[in-house]
């Protein structure tokens, strides 16, 4: 008779501790693009937004990428349209821009609403990364079985 154990446990263990390294990776390059890789920063907003977890239900590991209270952050992650809308002078008296070579002033001004293209940084880091990932997790496995 021939007996084999498996220490799933410490397989599993192996897994989230590099699956949480990978993240941390991941989260990184998230943040790089958004630094001027993807979108320019003007105010690190969106970039100081982005969040990542592992979460392990017991059968499938999930690493998970996402932008937390910015509400612009979808639309340069896919792209879309903004509607026409009115902008109104809330925190002073006027709007002051440039127009026709000289500086005006409006108290409102309606804008006729954009298309924005998809500038994708959190989807493209995945799929930047997917060989890395698959690699270290495998590789993880391995060393936790005593085959690495």
């Amino acid at each position: 008779m021939i007996e084999v154990t498996l220490d799933i446990g410490a397989v599993q263990d192996a897994l989230v501790q590099e699956a949480n390294a990978l993240r941390n990776v991941l989260e990184s390059r998230i943040q790089q693009k958004l630094s001027g890789g993807v979108l320019q920063t003007r105010s690190g907003a969106l970039a100081a937004s982005i969040q990542s977890s592992v979460e392990d239900d017991g059968s499938a590991l999930t690493i998970v990428g996402y932008s937390s209270g910015v509400p612009y952050a979808a639309i340069q992650e896919f792209g879309g349209k903004t509607a026409a809308h009115d902008i109104v002078a809330v925190k002073a008296k006027a709007l002051a821009f440039s127009a026709g070579g000289g500086q005006s002033f409006a108290k409102m001004v309606h804008h006729p609403g954009s298309t924005i293209p998809s500038r994708s940084y959190i989807g493209s880091s995945f799929a930047e990364m997917s060989d890395e990932i698959a690699a270290g997790l495998k590789q993880a496995a391995l060393e936790a079985l005593g085959q690495g």
